[in-house]
């Protein structure tokens, strides 16, 4: 494989774990407009889970290292986030907020689609809803 090719399929690479990871901290908010992306974020969410509390790949980290072993690089040192994000984007420091701000985040975004979903043939619009 040529090395300019395997550079930009790595960019790309890059490019769609980013997505992936904003689906996962952000994709419950999706199903209030569209309820059965819910279905597709929890499949997403649990892979997330796994691949950081468990030994398992993130297969789109393996497609980064194929593609930087096509350039003569060795493996993401520590994987994905901690090359990409942390101590860069996200100080080490910060983690243990940025953690509880995304649990945070991913319950509200699951109540309120579960409050949209409950409330969907009550013909009210859904601006009108109201938590509580």
């Amino acid at each position: 494989m040529n090395v300019t090719v395997a550079h930009v399929l790595a960019d790309v690479t890059v490019a769609v774990h980013i997505f992936a990871l904003l689906f996962i901290g952000l994709g419950g908010f999706l199903a209030w407009r569209w309820p059965k992306v819910v279905f597709v974020h929890v499949i997403f969410a649990v892979w997330g889970v796994l691949v950081n509390v468990t030994p398992l790949t993130c297969p789109l980290t393996a497609l980064e290292d194929f593609f930087r072993h096509q350039q003569g690089l060795g493996d993401l040192p520590g994987g994905f986030n901690a090359y990409y994000l942390y101590g860069t984007v996200i100080p080490r420091s910060a983690l243990p907020a940025v953690i509880i701000v995304a649990i945070g985040l991913l319950v509200f975004s699951y109540v309120g689609a579960y409050h949209r979903w409950r409330h969907r043939d009550q013909g009210t619009p859904a601006r009108e809803l109201r938590v509580g």
